[in-house]
């Protein structure tokens, strides 16, 4: 399903909810600092980039698609830490690591909007969003829950009305695992 925005697409699964990407954008591959974006609507507030899926995109580029966006950064596509459900505002969200290998000095949300970038500590990062965007934490729970995992399976994550999130094995990507 798809329904106009003034000005993009936004899909839907099958469940009805809206299919967005993001990533985890990292300096290095030590993964200690994470760049987050300010919201564009709380310009004093920081998010993690990301954003809606576009008709026939995979998730992997609608994620690097949205990141050079919304954070003017390129980089190496990393591992999928997960697929993160918010059931109060029906999204489902498709997160990736991204190693950032390019920054734009001008890119489109800072020109068009104003949008500013900023590198964070992972610590300091969840701090940050744990008032505004606590879905996003989770973000960060299940990367530290992934580093601890070999077999690399992403989770999916469900965060509900109280906004804890539980954690279950997305299936489709456990059928070659022995």
């Amino acid at each position: 399903m798809m329904k106009l925005k003034s000005n993009q697409t936004r899909t839907y699964d099958g469940d009805g909810y809206k299919k967005r990407a993001a990533c985890l954008c990292f300096r290095s591959e030590t993964e200690e600092e994470v760049l987050l974006v300010s919201s564009s609507r709380h310009p004093d507030k920081w998010i993690v980039p990301g954003g809606g899926m576009e008709p026939d995109e995979e998730p992997n580029d609608a994620a690097a698609r949205e990141v050079c966006e919304e954070a003017g950064v390129k980089g190496t596509l990393g591992r999928l830490v997960g697929v993160f459900e918010n059931q109060e505002r029906k999204h489902r969200t498709f997160v990736y690591v991204l190693i950032v290998t390019e920054v734009l000095e001008d890119w489109e949300d800072s020109v068009n909007i104003g949008r500013k970038r900023e590198w964070f500590k992972i610590d300091d990062a969840i701090q940050v969003l744990q008032c505004h965007k606590p879905v996003q934490v989770s973000y960060f729970e299940a990367l530290q829950e992934s580093c601890l995992t070999s077999n690399g399976t992403p989770l999916v994550t469900t965060i509900g009305g109280d906004l804890s999130p539980t954690y279950s094995i997305n299936q489709s990507s456990v059928s070659g695992i022995r």
